[in-house]
């Protein structure tokens, strides 16, 4: 497990630089969870360390695989300066440990819903997961482990997500493109939705 870590946070050093904090937070029947800050320029990016520590298990199976499995890390970027974002720390382990409190499996186009602003003033308690591979790179195991994928989030207001959970993520993607949402803004209005 520690070696797969160490490798993750190699992947992420190389995309983006050196992290500037982390903080760890450890939920009761879980692994540590870490979430690193990056900053590039006028973005910050946080990444979690630790989800990809075990393959996700599908719910349904009397038995988790403890080697096969998809793995993941969660990647969120934001405009730097704009509200206080590191409040996203404790919200962010959560969302990664939620395959091994609740079963989850976290794939594209699924939606992780807080039930609580992202950081205080947010307009934002959901996020959806994004197709990985564009940020930072998937990171290959050897077989038979599955690649760690790292999959950027994507805060959604609640109306989004209402809306997503009716037309779907593809819709409500096409719709961020077509009205140019700077979905870094941390304080973004939602998107108009008809």
């Amino acid at each position: 497990m520690g070696e797969i870590l160490d490798l993750v946070e190699a992947r992420l050093r190389t995309a983006l630089g050196e992290p500037d904090a982390r903080a760890d937070v450890t939920f009761l029947g879980t692994d540590r969870i870490e979430v690193l800050r990056f900053i590039d320029g006028d973005i910050v990016r946080y990444a979690t360390l630790g989800m990809s520590a075990q393959p996700m298990a599908d719910p349904t199976s009397p038995l988790a695989d403890p080697v096969k499995g998809p793995r993941a890390e969660l990647v969120l970027s934001v405009r730097l300066g704009l509200a206080d974002t590191d409040e996203v720390l404790r919200p962010l382990a959560v969302l990664a440990a939620s395959p091994q409190v609740e079963g989850l499996i976290v794939a594209p186009g699924a939606s992780l819903d807080l039930g609580q602003p992202l950081w205080t003033g947010a307009p934002f308690s959901s996020v959806l997961v994004a197709e990985p591979g564009g940020l930072v790179e998937d990171l290959e195991l050897d077989a038979p482990m599955d690649p760690v994928c790292f999959l950027p989030l994507l805060p959604m207001t609640r109306n989004e997500a209402a809306w997503k959970r009716v037309r779907g993520a593809q819709e409500l993607q096409e719709r961020w493109l077509a009205q140019g949402t700077d979905l870094r803004d941390p304080l973004r209005a939602s998107v108009p939705l008809d």
